[in-house]
């Protein structure tokens, strides 16, 4: 028993540590290393030969690769990586606390989009009062947020409408694919991996990457942006193992409370550790908005109170377990493992 108590923390910390720390890492990462596409790319690869490696000498299991089922994910890895490649830009542009609080605004956006187009009930009284009071923490550190750049809030705008269609749409196709979350997790990135080079070119950052390389000539390699981007690399691989990990031997509950405890973690640490932050006011706000997510991942925990746990219960009567499952680790947005890469 003591064992298997030693083991739950050592997941839960691990995620706890990975999940607070890796959006710090990813925008010190840009800030040394400034070639976005470059830099997901290097993670998606490291994630891909991570889960195959470990599928390898058995540590996990992992749907093996087809192109049948490959052209059918295809649509839903076009929206994740397009999630990651905005995420990115707003973290070159922005600094972490306008990301978090961007991130924060999801919840708001999938329950519009779940009782416009999904057909579902209007939120609970609770779960209204806590989308407002994200949405006034949101907009209250937007207006005195003095570092406001068109070029970041563009970027912004664009992530969270990528990631909205991610959680709304994205995953009931996913999900019907039957890939079990390694599967998901090599899917999704391998995918990625490939579309990458479009984007490349679509952006001209190649042309960046070849000019920086004549530039320096010999002596092109820097050891500091070597370590933040391979920091960025093993982070955002070990972010998925123990998240997924942690998740499935701690409750619903208490990893939703881990989540939104990362959060904060990352507000304070991002504070102590460089200038790269919201001012005293904004960090109020941020925090406003914080607790509004709280009281968001109360209100849609409560029992059959959200459409999500009423649209699962359903789907486990018809027997349809895998896409239940997959609702409700969707729901909170803010515990998601992969925040990593969102």
């Amino acid at each position: 028993m003591a064992q298997q108590a030693y083991g739950t923390s050592s997941l839960v910390i691990g995620y706890a540590l990975c999940s607070s720390l890796l959006a710090i890492i990813n925008k010190y990462a840009i800030t040394k290393f400034s070639y976005p596409g470059l830099l997901t790319s290097l993670q998606y690869l490291t994630s891909v030969a991570g889960v195959w490696t470990l599928g390898k000498i058995g540590l996990l299991h992992h749907d093996p690769f087809n192109l049948r089922t490959a052209k059918k994910f295809a649509p839903a890895a076009l929206v994740f990586y397009l999630a990651i490649f905005t995420n990115t830009h707003l973290l070159k542009h922005a600094n972490v606390d306008t990301f978090i609080v961007f991130r924060s605004l999801t919840p708001l956006l999938v329950a519009i989009a779940d009782t416009a187009f999904r057909k579902q009930p209007c939120p609970s009284k609770l779960t209204f009062l806590s989308l407002v009071i994200i949405l006034g923490g949101a907009a209250g550190y937007v207006m005195t947020d003095s570092a406001f750049t068109l070029t970041a809030y563009s970027w912004a705008a664009a992530y969270l409408v990528t990631i909205t269609t991610e959680m709304v749409y994205i995953k009931h196709m996913v999900t019907h694919l039957g890939l079990n979350t390694w599967g998901f997790v090599l899917y999704n990135n391998l995918l990625s991996l490939i579309i990458a080079p479009v984007f490349w070119f679509l952006t001209g950052e190649h042309l960046s990457v070849f000019r920086a390389i004549e530039s320096r000539a010999g002596s092109w390699f820097e050891l500091d942006a070597f370590v933040a981007v391979s920091l960025s690399c093993v982070f955002g691989l070990l972010i998925s193992f123990f998240g997924f990990a942690a998740r499935k031997a701690i409750s619903a509950t208490a990893f939703t409370v881990t989540g939104v405890v990362n959060k904060f973690l990352t507000v304070a640490i991002n504070v102590m550790i460089w200038d790269k932050h919201a001012s005293s006011f904004g960090l109020v706000c941020l925090l406003f908005t914080l607790a509004g997510g709280v009281l968001y991942q109360q209100s849609v925990t409560t029992k059959g109170n959200s459409p999500v746990q009423r649209e699962a219960a359903a789907k486990q009567g018809k027997g349809d377990d895998d896409e239940a499952q997959f609702d409700e680790e969707k729901k909170g947005s803010i515990s998601s493992p992969k925040d990593s890469l969102v």
